[in-house]
């Protein structure tokens, strides 16, 4: 870990909040549709943004209740992220499904989640801070900040983080939706290409060879996206099993 004893980035450039807060989004935008980009540009500049804090995790709710770390600036927040997950308790959860702010002033005397701080605790956290991220349809998660001394975050440092997590939140959900764009345009271009093929090698009209793809997707159980993806990278189209 860092010093627990770090600046906010406006103390540090004698930038305000505000303005740490918009050059934060800006860098994030850079990424262009990189969700995994944009996470892990997410927790550093957490780090470097909210007073008192040393490391920083990003954990995401997948298949119902499970919970998975997705990004973190050291193995130290991804094994704890990690470690609540497979508890089923811990400031993470609670964040994610119960309050929008989670406080641990000190993690050796905390009693709401006793097993995960008994192994935080043995892997030198003091304390912890944790924000629900984003609430999006069904998508859920929360960004967990560590640090190394007890008492390391104060008020300050939760105005920050919600601001901080705010901020965050918005520049995912672009990072996301403009991924989901790209993917969509890609699968679109497949199946393009392997309409081509079916056209040109079976005298088809464009719908009729749709038609085809439509057909061989429902017989072998599979995705149109992966019947086309094999048309095109092998030149021919399965027409039994798939999972």
């Amino acid at each position: 870990m860092t010093s627990g004893a770090q600046e906010t980035g406006s103390a540090q450039t004698g930038e305000s909040l505000g303005d740490v807060l918009s050059r934060v989004a800006r860098e994030l935008q850079h990424e262009h549709g990189d969700v995994e980009g944009t996470l892990q540009g997410i927790t550093r500049a957490a780090v470097d943004t909210v007073p008192g804090a040393d490391e920083c995790g990003i954990s995401y709710v997948v298949r119902r209740r499970d919970v998975q770390p997705r990004a973190w600036t050291s193995d130290l927040p991804r094994e704890l992220d990690a470690l609540q997950g497979t508890l089923g308790e811990g400031p993470c959860l609670d964040a994610i499904w119960d309050h929008r702010v989670v406080s641990v002033p000190d993690v050796a005397g905390e009693g709401r989640w006793p097993q995960f701080t008994r192994g935080a605790a043995a892997r030198g956290v003091g304390s912890l801070l944790c924000f629900q991220l984003f609430v999006e349809g069904d998508a859920l998660g929360a960004l967990n900040l560590y640090a190394r001394r007890a008492g390391a975050f104060d008020a300050e440092s939760e105005d920050v983080g919600q601001l901080f997590a705010a901020h965050a939140a918005v520049a995912l959900a672009g990072a996301e939706h403009e991924s989901n764009l790209r993917a969509g345009m890609d699968h679109r271009d497949l199946i393009g290409q392997a309409k081509g093929i079916l056209m040109e090698r079976h005298r088809l009209t464009a719908v009729q060879a749709f038609d085809l793809l439509v057909r061989t997707s429902s017989l072998t159980n599979r995705k149109l996206r992966d019947v086309a993806d094999e048309l095109t990278s092998t030149g021919h189209l399965a027409t039994t099993g798939g999972e």
